[in-house]
């Protein structure tokens, strides 16, 4: 019989990557012997992100229950990249968007520490917009 504290420890990384999207958790506790995550996201890319998270942990999920909801009008928090070797504005937003041409938006969004859009610097931490 697994316990709450193995369970969460196994899907923290869903768990924080739930918190960190946006997504509002109302339970997150064991019931059957499985761990149960209830909450509600604030969009379909998001409860799919989810999704994605807990198939990465464990592709038959088992031992967990997740009954996740959207609620457009909660928020949706920005993702933050940071740059890798190779990047470039254009390669970022392709990765984002599908559109490698939607390099401006990237490039807008972070004007505080960008001055020209073929400059970026491994490590920078670039907020990327919805």
């Amino acid at each position: 019989m697994a316990n709450l504290d193995q369970l969460k420890a196994k899907y923290q990384s869903v768990i924080d990557l739930a918190k960190s999207r946006g997504v509002q958790l109302t339970h997150v506790h064991v019931e059957n012997d499985k761990l149960l995550i209830q909450g509600a996201a604030p969009n379909q890319d998001i409860k799919n992100e989810v999704w994605n998270q807990i198939k990465a942990v464990d592709p038959k999920y088992a031992d967990l229950s997740a009954d996740i909801t959207i609620n457009p009008s909660l928020p949706v928090p920005e993702k933050i990249y940071q740059v890798v070797a190779g990047d470039t504005l254009s390669k970022i937003a392709k990765k984002f968007y599908g559109d490698a041409n939607k390099y401006t938006k990237i490039f807008e969004a972070n004007k505080d520490q960008l001055k020209d859009p073929d400059k970026i610097n491994v490590g920078q931490k670039l907020k990327i917009p919805n």
